[in-house]
């Protein structure tokens, strides 16, 4: 039985390559697409809808969001309340929004995969900075995107920090908050780490961890192209393993090293 799917920005520049990856695919079946601008117009032999609730109305397995910051909860919550696995591959959700959302899908039975970024270098990034906090008991973390990315910091970057202040504490010599001159020129402090965002056109997506002991240091970075296609086969992993979760899982790195 093929994994019926709908996609959330679908016609959308990560959400497109997903659509084309699944009707090129034997083990998915498109049965929903939204994208609000391209609603009622078709993708394969699907009609786009303006919102998940209607695209819904036909029977699917699990839903992929791939929209925008201000509407990915709405959408998930949407998917929840049908029974409907999720997969949430748009960045912008803040760690309250995600424990009502996994409050939410164990309370319907349902499972949900979220990850700030789903290609397999960036999950590699997250778990080789994982080993270095261990080791390694300074860090920050600069988070690198294009000049229109709306939300700040990106979702890997977001995650990347979250992720290693549970693996490890970061030391500080100097208190963020013993600044002299602006606070705010030393980043956010998210995790227990410092990160710097920043937002400049021939960026896609950038983000490296940096370590340093006296003497030596260590840089760990991933860099995205202008292509889509490193996150569809993590978003595809996921689409496969979601329906056979309850709860939330957070972080591609979660299905690959688990």
């Amino acid at each position: 039985m093929s994994i019926r799917v709908c996609v959330g920005g679908a016609t959308g520049w990560t959400g497109e390559s997903v659509v084309a990856a699944i009707l090129a695919s034997d083990e998915f079946e498109l049965t929903g697409a939204v994208a609000r601008r391209a609603a009622g117009q078709t993708v394969g032999d699907v009609r786009i809808t303006a919102g998940v609730a209607e695209a819904l109305r036909e029977p699917a397995d699990v839903y992929i969001d791939y929209t925008h910051p201000g509407t990915v909860y709405a959408n998930v919550m949407c998917a929840i309340e049908a029974g409907v696995a999720a997969v949430v591959g748009t960045s912008g959700l803040t760690g309250r929004e995600y424990g009502e959302i996994d409050e939410a899908a164990r309370a319907a039975g349902v499972g949900v995969i979220a990850a700030g970024n789903f290609s397999i270098t960036a999950a590699l990034l997250k778990h080789f900075s994982g080993i270095a906090a261990r080791h390694v008991p300074h860090w920050e973390i600069v988070d690198m995107a294009s000049a229109g990315k709306p939300d700040a910091p990106s979702g890997t970057a977001q995650e990347l920090a979250e992720f290693l202040g549970t693996a490890a504490t970061n030391e500080f010599a100097r208190p963020v908050e013993d600044t002299l001159g602006s606070r705010e020129a030393r980043g956010a402090t998210i995790g227990g780490a410092q990160v710097h965002s920043l937002r400049l056109p021939s960026y896609v997506i950038s983000v490296e961890s940096i370590f340093g002991l006296p003497g030596e240091r260590l840089s760990i970075r991933h860099d995205a192209g202008s292509s889509a296609e490193p996150y569809v086969g993590g978003t595809l992993l996921a689409a496969r393993l979601a329906p056979e979760r309850v709860g939330l899982t957070q972080g591609l790195d979660r299905l690959l090293f688990e």
